[in-house]
Formats: C-alpha cells, structure tokens, sequence
C-alpha cells in the first residue's frame, strides 16, 4: 500500500496572515502575576486599553501587562516593536527614575520602542497619548 504525505501550511490564528513577528523571552514565573495586573488595571490603563484593543491603531494588535524578558510592560505591540508604559507617581521618585531607566535600556536591546507617558497626561489628554503612539507606529513602518 502506497501512502503519500502532504504537506499543509500551517494554519494562522486569526486568518489574517500576513508578518507575524517572533515572540520575545520571558520570564515563566511573571504569567500570573500579569494576569492579576490585567483583572487590576488602574483608571489610566483601563482608558488606554480601550482606545488601542481590538486593533484600532493602525491595524496593530496590542497587548496588556505583558511579560517581556525579565518584566511585565503595560502595553507591548509586537508587530510595530512598541512598548507603551503608563506611570503613576512613584516612578518620578529617584529610585522610580532610576529602575524606569535600565528597564528602558534593556527593552530598548531587544529591539524595542518604548513610550512613557505619565497617568494624569493618559486621563486628561486621551488623543494625543493616542496620537503620539500612532505615530510610532506609522514612523516603524517606514
């Protein structure tokens, strides 16, 4: 009995097709810890989130409280190589500085963009945090 094999791409989640980019390194043990972030995200994120969910910048997927090497960002799009960080208060203390500093550092050498952008200026100025990260997203593109 003769039997042939045939070989079928393999099928992409969503049906888009299309760049899929490869996942980054993480740290197993944050998953959980994330996911607690995720059911406790402040007034800030909550805003943002709704503004770039479901692909509403630019066709780019983003994600929320996603572990990344040896962190958890607030928002990383990994086909525009973007990580969107949203800081309350204690991140303008020298210590917050600091820690917000090699943590930018060692985004920035897996090849990714990072935006800050303080809480109040998430809640009061909406469009043009949204504006601002559109335009990361657009300047990756080119």
């Amino acid at each position: 009995m003769l039997t042939a094999t045939i070989a079928f791409p393999p099928f992409e989640k969503g049906g888009q097709g299309g760049f899929t980019p490869a996942m980054l390194p993480y740290a197993r043990h944050l998953k959980p810890y994330a996911r607690r972030l995720r059911s406790a995200m402040t007034d800030a994120e909550q805003r943002l989130w709704h503004r770039v969910r479901r692909r509403q910048i630019a066709g780019v997927q983003f994600y929320r409280q996603k572990p990344l090497g040896p962190y958890i960002v607030d928002f990383h799009a990994p086909a525009a190589r973007l990580v969107v960080e949203i800081d309350g208060g204690q991140h303008f203390a020298a210590d917050g500085l600091r820690a917000d500093a090699e943590r930018d550092a060692a985004l920035t050498r897996m090849g990714l963009q990072v935006l800050r952008f303080d809480d109040r200026q998430v809640l009061r100025e909406t469009d043009a945090v949204v504006e601002e990260i559109w335009r990361a997203i657009d300047g990756g593109r080119g």
